[in-house]
């Protein structure tokens, strides 16, 4: 079995968030095994970086793995790229030439932008995926490849079959295994973690004094939306500190850089009608849940002002319930004076855990306990479930949780 920190370091794949973990678990179990497999997600997400992954801890690590971007070929000439061609078979093939199905012969072919594949070459791509079997252009002999096959899309490929724009039996076999990356949008917990190692990276190649980035920065580009997920936020980082040389990077320079749309507060957020009684639930929940995070930053805000801010032991948070006060108290420090204080650490990073761990309680006392319906209504696996339930000590407190419908 792979080992998930090794897989990390010698990947190059950085972050602890769920989404990335769950990614991860995907690699190890699927890597060895040699099947075709699809990785979507939006450009900029690191699909090439999983493939490389899924390529060096496979059975085939020891050959090379190709890649080819699709998008970039034009359509007259992608089946000569891909397949080769025999001497005069077009003007200008004044030699015989492999293609990159014949060089990747034992090694992996990442075939990235598949959606972008005319359909006429759509059919050659299947015959390659079910038999090996391909012929040069030009050619009438048969030749043979053993390739494992890598496909990556930033497009919706159903949509594309439902518009007759994509092969349905070459997805259907392109999707033995399908790894969706998530955009950096629905991980910004590990935006920390990705500044700190593209900083150090670009730092160490250029010989750029190195300072770091200040908390507020680093928070207020969590607010931002990243449209072009990693690879933005890496373009973001190594200009900054071209620009800033040798300084600390503060609050200023980041919003300087960074136009960050001015966040709606409203107690009366809109809720979507026509939903489940389950569905309702759950965006109660995060909408509550939403709620005590705004009201967090703002307390925080306050905090960064002024260090006087104190919190009186009688103040009371409505939206907290039963345990929850007993949140407040840990992330509470007492100052030399004597007045209770909201701990400078316990806001942003950490409170992302206690706002998961309520959403989890209060899914599960919804459902009487019952966890194959709290992990379907909160978006995650049961097995990732029963494993927070044990992480955040929940089980402790309640030995009933079931897994029965």
């Amino acid at each position: 079995m792979i080992d998930i920190e090794k897989l990390q370091s010698r990947s190059g794949i950085i972050g602890n968030s769920e989404s990335i973990r769950e990614v991860l678990d995907l690699i190890v179990q699927v890597a060895p095994v040699d099947i075709a497999v699809l990785i979507s997600g939006e450009s900029g997400t690191g699909k090439e970086m999983i493939a490389k992954a899924m390529h060096k801890f496979s059975k085939r690590s020891q050959d090379d793995m190709i890649t080819v971007n699709c998008g970039a070929i034009p359509a007259g000439i992608i089946e000569s790229e891909l397949f080769g061609h025999k001497k005069g078979s077009f003007t200008g093939a004044n030699e015989d030439r492999k293609g990159y199905f014949e060089s990747a012969h034992k090694g992996t072919i990442f075939l990235d932008e598949i959606g972008e594949t005319p359909l006429e070459t759509q059919v050659k791509l299947l015959r390659v995926l079910e038999a090996g079997e391909f012929m040069r252009v030009g050619d009438s002999k048969t030749l043979y490849t053993d390739v494992r096959v890598i496909a990556a899309t930033n497009k919706d490929l159903r949509e594309l079959v439902k518009k007759n724009q994509f092969r349905q039996d070459l997805y259907f076999r392109l999707k033995t295994v399908q790894v969706d990356l998530p955009p950096l949008r629905n991980r910004i917990e590990d935006i920390s973690q990705l500044v700190e190692r593209f900083s150090l990276e670009f730092t160490r190649e250029n010989d750029i004094p190195y300072r770091g980035f200040i908390p507020e920065a680093i928070r207020h580009m969590k607010s931002y939306d990243w449209p072009g997920n990693v690879r933005e936020l890496k373009n973001f980082v190594e200009s900054i500190l071209v620009l800033q040389k040798g300084e600390r990077i503060t609050l200023k320079m980041v919003e300087d850089k960074l136009d960050v749309p001015q966040k709606i507060h409203s107690d009366n957020l809109p809720i979507v009608v026509n939903q489940s009684a389950e569905q309702a639930e759950r965006e109660l929940i995060l909408r509550q849940l939403l709620l005590l995070r705004q009201d967090v930053g703002l307390i925080k805000d306050r905090m960064d002002n002024s260090k006087n801010l104190s919190v009186p032991a009688s103040s009371d948070v409505s939206i907290f319930h039963n345990d929850d006060h007993a949140l407040v108290r840990d992330n509470m420090e007492v100052d030399p004076d004597g007045q209770k204080l909201l701990r400078d650490d316990a806001i942003g990073d950490m409170s992302l855990e206690e706002l998961e761990r309520e959403a989890i309680v209060r899914t599960l006392n919804y459902f009487n306990n019952n966890r194959r319906k709290a992990a379907k209504s909160l978006g995650m696996s049961e097995r990732t479930l029963y494993r927070k339930i044990h992480d955040y000590g929940l089980a402790k407190k309640n030995k009933s949780y079931r897994s029965s419908n």
